[in-house]
């Protein structure tokens, strides 16, 4: 069975503040409505600094087989920002036990979607599993890596505005 994003999941709408104003389907909040939805973000270093970058299924409806973020996901209605960072970190990573720190949000703009991005980082050495239904694979990057391949299409544009704003 094709494995895809149901268009049919009830995502929050939110205000630049993060305050919810309403409910939209996935499917048309990605369908260059742009309509403002909440997403959370966890970069996850290691201690020798390295971060970890997962790579998205070819499935995916968004910049599909690119490098992105360690873990990145939606808000769910009824959910709010810590509960969405620790589920999408289990279920993407197999992450339970780490501490994140909130390094604020920002909106981001595509010509396709429009996000109110709640990013957070941790330093974690501890087992990463990646989700085999969620992801395909991931790695730990040197910052050197990273910097040498920005801007050459092999990360997502939103993880490459991210990292120059927090971490470069």
């Amino acid at each position: 069975m094709e494995q895809k994003d149901n268009p049919d999941e009830q995502l929050p709408v939110v205000d630049e503040d993060g305050n919810i104003t309403g409910a939209v389907s996935r499917g048309h909040a990605h369908d260059g409505s742009r309509i403002l939805h909440p997403v959370v973000h966890l970069h996850v270093f290691n201690s020798r600094g390295e971060l970890y970058l997962q790579r998205r299924p070819e499935w995916k409806d968004i910049q599909p087989g690119k490098w992105d973020t360690s873990v990145g996901g939606h808000v769910d209605l009824g959910e709010n920002v810590d509960k969405a960072l620790q589920r999408e970190a289990r279920e993407e990573l197999g992450l339970r036990d780490f501490s994140p720190v909130s390094l604020g949000h920002y909106v981001f703009e595509s010509r396709r979607e429009r996000e109110l991005v709640f990013v957070n980082k941790c330093v974690y050495d501890g087992t990463i599993t990646p989700s085999s239904s969620e992801l395909n694979g991931g790695r730990f990057w040197t910052a050197q890596e990273i910097l040498d391949n920005i801007g050459k299409g092999i990360f997502t544009p939103n993880f490459e505005q991210e990292y120059k704003r927090f971490f470069g």
